[in-house]
């Protein structure tokens, strides 16, 4: 009798953890060393409502070095700091976690400091990480949740390819506020044709 269960792809490595160069950021692993530079985003109340992190704006520096001191060793996720090329400061990080094996799909976070949007540092890091999960990992969807008061992220997520799949009414409660999150994705197929450049393919 045939097998008609699906062949699975092997198992990414998410052991290793690289380094990918784009044309205006470097994205290498992200470490201890890196808690300075990224500490103004997890204190900022901008970042804490565009993301909808109800976070402490006080947040624990120690536990905080504890977490990033352990990326290095994760299996199924992928934390990689955002290096600015031009000054070589640290403005960010982009995340792969949420690893699914049974549907070679994951999700997608990204963090930049605040004072270092609008040149384009974002949608270069979306590109480099998108890329990284389609070209080595060979996942087939990569997703992401933006909320509707962060238009701006929305543009940056469209520019790299991503489409908007549908809506979770009222999926965050913040500061009084119900807010939509509009749920995007990119698919193997779609990023092996345009690269993330939707508007050139």
């Amino acid at each position: 009798m045939p097998d008609h269960r699906q062949r699975r792809a092997p198992a990414p490595d998410w052991r290793r953890k690289p380094t990918l160069t784009g044309e205006l950021v470097l994205l290498r692993p992200v470490t201890v060393a890196d808690v300075p530079a990224l500490m103004p985003a997890l204190r900022d109340a901008e970042v804490d409502r565009l993301t909808g992190s109800h976070g402490d704006l006080r947040p624990d520096e120690s536990a905080i070095r504890t977490w990033y001191a352990t990326r290095g060793e994760q299996d199924g996720r992928l934390d990689l700091a955002v290096v600015e090329r031009a000054t070589g400061h640290v403005v960010g990080e982009a995340v792969l976690n949420g690893w699914e094996p049974a549907n070679e799909s994951c999700s997608f976070r990204i963090l930049l400091v605040p004072g270092t949007h609008g040149r384009g540092l974002g949608t270069d890091a979306v590109r480099l990480i998108v890329g990284h999960a389609f070209d080595t990992l060979g996942l087939h969807r990569v997703s992401l949740e933006v909320y509707a008061f962060n238009p701006r992220a929305r543009r940056v997520y469209e520019k790299a390819g991503f489409v908007a799949e549908g809506v979770l009414r009222d999926a965050l409660l913040y500061a009084g506020e119900r807010v939509d999150a509009t749920v995007m994705s990119v698919l193997a197929p779609e990023w092996s044709r345009h690269r993330g450049h939707p508007e050139t393919a």
